[in-house]
């Protein structure tokens, strides 16, 4: 199998059924041979309901975390690629093409920057837009030479053999930085391409809470070092 497409799930019911057509759609007009793996982090609303009925595959995944949700998905994932993203419609599945592209073309990692496409008003806090994202990107680069300006996108892919290989740990939303800077520190190829980023499509409060998980980001990164240098 080529492709899976992953979502980590928690009470996303606005929203799951819309990503998962998406992706389904996707698969079946680029005549691509895949499967979408929703892993689901102890939803408690109609999400699994919903999953259920569209016939993709569902891993549940007992220990709470956006890093555990992802990294247990992979783990199942029959693809040799795997390209993740959020569940709540703020990334288009119809529209991952081009990230599919550079993993064909070889690349190991390939990330989304939301900056060089469309973003949508509203569709990022302005603390993480101007603060946040620009600081652990540029330290990311910095001290880890990943050119990479958009080091928190949730819509990357990945060679699901080498991202494995890497034996990432991090529970959290910082899960995003341990990839790239274990990635760097094992010389795999990372590039970036232009996505469109678009207002969360649920009416509830986002799971991103920005002072703890942006401490959990620093501390990922100041404590890992430059094994290249």
């Amino acid at each position: 199998m080529e492709l899976t497409i992953l979502m980590p799930c928690l009470n996303e019911e606005e929203t799951i059924g819309i990503c998962i057509k998406k992706a389904q759609r996707f698969l079946t007009e680029n005549k691509i041979d895949g499967e979408v793996i929703i892993a689901d982090n102890g939803s408690e609303d109609n999400s699994l309901s919903i999953i259920k009925k569209t016939g993709v595959r569902l891993q549940k995944v007992k220990k709470k975390g956006y890093g555990n949700a992802l990294r247990e998905g992979t783990k199942v994932a029959k693809g040799k690629y795997v390209i993740m993203g959020d569940a709540d419609d703020s990334y288009n599945f119809l529209e991952i093409l081009p990230i599919l592209t550079k993993l064909r073309e070889g690349y190991d990692i390939v990330i989304g920057n939301r900056y060089l496409g469309k973003m949508e008003k509203h569709a990022m806090k302005l603390s993480h837009k101007y603060i946040g994202t620009p600081i652990i990107s540029y330290i990311g680069k910095k001290k880890f030479g990943v050119q990479v300006n958009d080091f928190n996108c949730g819509l990357r892919g990945y060679n699901n053999e080498a991202i494995m290989a890497l034996n990432c740990e991090a529970e959290g939303m910082e899960y995003a930085s341990e990839m790239l800077i274990k990635a760097s520190q094992n010389k795999l190829k990372i590039c970036e391409v232009p996505i469109n980023f678009y207002q969360d499509g649920r009416k509830k409060k986002p799971h991103l809470k920005t002072i703890r998980d942006g401490i959990r980001h620093f501390h990922i990164l100041l404590r890992n070092k430059n094994t290249n240098q």
